[in-house]
């Protein structure tokens, strides 16, 4: 049986299996911690416009954006909010590098999410120690 938790590395030369190795785990492969805090955010894309959406979570290496139609994989974007604890607003300069479609059932009704995750490639002025003041005094959520 599969253990989902567990890979078997094949090596090529011997064409056989190596004893099983335990997979990192979620939080081991993240370079930052993830917080959950919802807030307005503006987008702004030259090439798609201004779109103003919802943030799901934050860390200081990236987003995750609920929005209806997520922008291209690879997009370049400016992203601008109000800190979660409104201590100063973040610019930030990232690239869209995942799209997420979730379904989901709450209370017998089904409903739906989509949004892109976009990873921070540069902050603009003191954004990068605003936002990394604020998540250290937010609770973890991941």
């Amino acid at each position: 049986m599969y253990d989902a938790a567990m890979s078997i590395i094949f090596d090529s030369a011997t064409e056989g299996a190596q004893a099983p190795r335990p997979e990192p785990s979620h939080a081991e492969q993240r370079a930052h911690l993830r917080f959950d805090k919802m807030f307005t955010v503006r987008v702004e894309s030259p090439l798609f416009g201004d779109i103003y959406c919802v943030a799901r979570n934050v860390s200081a290496g990236g987003i995750f954006l609920e929005v209806r139609d997520p922008l291209p994989l690879g997009a370049s974007v400016r992203v601008c909010f109000l800190a979660p604890d409104s201590s100063g607003e973040v610019v930030a300069t990232g690239e869209v590098k995942n799209h997420y479609f979730i379904n989901y059932t709450q209370g017998g009704t089904t409903r739906a999410v989509s949004g892109m995750a976009v990873r921070f490639t540069s902050f603009e002025n003191e954004s990068h120690h605003i936002l990394t003041d604020c998540l250290s005094r937010m609770r973890v959520l991941h």
